[in-house]
């Protein structure tokens, strides 16, 4: 008999994604989502920069380029549907010298190879017609690139679950799992119980330590790096017409500050990376010694450290220095002044890192008994959202559809 009751932990976008595509598929089943926040998408999926990426860096094949790929077609679809907003502003990867320039080609190569369409590599003369004020030497524009508002995605994916049945719980924070009855019993920190046949946890920040819970590996574990942005000013939001991108340096894990304009209007500058005091730290101020306790004794967090300790001093002096994270901006954008920046909201990227202390770069997803876990889902996530939740409802229907 095919398995009816499943609870989804975790009510960002790929949670209610997974469960409106666990109705699609399973009309008759019983779909509970559980979300520890009092709202939807108030982590990641509510405080990302709100681009839906092309494809253009991931390696051709992989699971972040084909689910990439195919969310973007996913959830440009879904956005027409709803009457949600979808604005295709395109994007330049701006080269600053004769080394990045170099590096355009092979973006350009591997973009192709992923479908992404229209990307060329222009000169300074298109750059500028492009982006007046932006200096470079060279840029790969990706013309296609978009942005939304994934937090009224996130609204309208769970508004589609719940009509065809499902039930989201907000304040239901996830203590402990249990075997009972041929099923799960979902134990939540207020004594409440879920019990389902099968859980998916797509916790995001949380998920490796709901994952131990269940049962599974100790790694990958999840090391959580904030995120600090600036705002643009009213007056100063001319300066750029579309996103602005360095080139990606492949010896250092992150991607620098970049300029981002958003579906409201507003247009962020950043973000940085630097490590977060506490998974949910979106301020110097919000510390946890026991998570920070953890993070120091794993010994991959250790292993990254000593290979990338002076990319964290740098990301860390552009967190307390103003001017520096000004610097940063101006290489790309030399009008900007520090006045013409304001802070803004802060998000935290759920990173996992294997015990070696390499960065986990694809997408994973693990299964232990009757419990599938999300164990890493960075960026492209948010634009890939809609495909994962194909992607993973189709792998787990077919095997609990075995005989």
């Amino acid at each position: 008999m095919p398995v009816q009751r499943y609870a989804v932990v975790g009510g960002g976008i790929i949670g209610t994604a997974v469960a409106r595509r666990l109705l699609a598929e399973r009309p008759d089943a019983e779909v509970t989502v559980l979300e520890k926040e009092d709202r939807l998408a108030a982590h990641q999926t509510g405080r990302n920069s709100g681009v839906v990426h092309a494809g253009l860096y991931y390696e051709p094949g992989s699971l972040k380029a084909t689910l990439c790929r195919r969310g973007v077609a996913l959830l440009k679809e879904f956005c027409a549907e709803h009457a949600l907003p979808y604005d295709e502003i395109g994007k330049v990867l701006v080269a600053l010298d004769g080394a990045e320039e170099q590096r355009l080609g092979a973006i350009a190569e591997r973009a192709r190879a992923n479908g992404v369409p229209g990307v060329r590599v222009i000169d300074r003369a298109e750059l500028r017609e492009l982006e007046p004020h932006v200096t470079g030497i060279a840029a790969l524009h990706s013309p296609t690139t978009a942005i939304v508002d994934y937090v009224s995605v996130t609204e309208r994916l769970a508004a589609d679950a719940r009509a065809a049945g499902a039930t989201v719980r907000t304040g239901f924070e996830v203590a402990a799992f249990r075997s009972a009855d041929g099923g799960v019993v979902v134990a939540g920190t207020s004594g409440e119980e879920v019990v389902a046949d099968r859980v998916v946890l797509c916790a995001g920040l949380q998920v490796d330590r709901l994952a131990r819970l269940a049962g599974d590996d100790d790694a990958p574990r999840i090391v959580p790096f904030r995120g600090e942005y600036y705002a643009l000013t009213p007056e100063k939001r001319g300066l750029v017409n579309g996103l602005v991108y360095p080139v990606p340096d492949p010896r250092y894990p992150f991607l620098g500050v970049h300029l981002t304009p958003r579906f409201d209007g507003e247009v962020l500058v950043g973000p940085n990376a630097v490590l977060a005091l506490a998974r949910e730290g979106y301020r110097w101020r919000d510390v946890s010694p026991a998570e920070l306790a953890a993070i120091a004794r794993f010994p991959g967090f250790r292993r990254f450290a000593r290979q990338h300790w002076r990319t964290g001093l740098a990301e860390m002096r552009g967190s307390l220095s103003k001017k520096a994270y000004t610097a940063a901006a101006r290489r790309y954008v030399p009008e900007l002044t520090a006045e013409d920046m304001v802070p803004a909201a802060a998000g935290i990227r759920a990173q996992a890192l294997e015990s070696d202390g390499s960065l986990v770069d694809d997408f994973r997803i693990t299964r232990r008994g009757a419990v599938v876990a999300v164990r890493n889902a960075p960026s492209p996530a948010a634009t890939s959202s809609l495909a994962i939740a194909e992607h993973l409802v189709g792998v787990l229907l077919a095997e609990d559809d075995r005989p």
